[in-house]
C-alpha cells in the first residue's frame, strides 16, 4: 500500500519539508509558486488541497503559514496497526486496512 502522489504534489511536499527546515516556518503560496516556478498561487493552493484530501498535509485555515507535512510512517504507527490487526474482528480488519491504504502504511498483512 502506497500513498498515491502526481510528480507536482511530491515536489510541493519536498519542498514545503526543506523549506521548514531551512526556516523553521511553512513556506507562504506566493513562495511555493516561485520556489517550484508554479504559473499561479491557485496552482499551489490546488496541489496544497489535494494534499490535506490525500492526508499528507495539514494547515489551519485562516492561519498564515500554517502547513504541516504529516508523517505516518514511523515504526511506532506500523507497530499499532499489527498488534491491532492480530486482535481485529473481520469488520475492524477491513476499517483498519482503509486506513492504512489512506496513511500510505505498509504493514504487511
Amino acid at each position: 500500500m502506497r500513498l498515491k502522489l502526481t510528480k507536482k504534489q511530491l515536489a510541493v511536499l519536498n519542498y514545503l519539508q526543506d523549506f521548514a527546515e531551512e526556516n523553521g516556518y511553512s513556506p507562504s503560496y506566493r513562495e511555493i509558486m516561485a520556489g517550484l516556478g508554479l504559473s499561479s498561487v491557485s496552482a499551489v493552493a490546488e496541489h496544497i488541497d489535494n494534499l490535506v484530501a490525500k492526508g499528507v498535509l495539514k494547515k489551519v485555515p485562516g492561519a498564515a503559514r500554517s502547513l504541516e507535512v504529516l508523517d505516518y510512517k514511523h515504526e511506532e504507527t506500523v507497530e499499532l496497526f499489527k498488534i491491532r490487526m492480530e486482535t481485529a474482528t473481520e469488520e475492524q480488519k477491513k476499517v483498519l486496512e482503509e486506513a492504512a491504504e489512506i496513511l500510505g502504511l505498509d504493514f504487511g498483512v
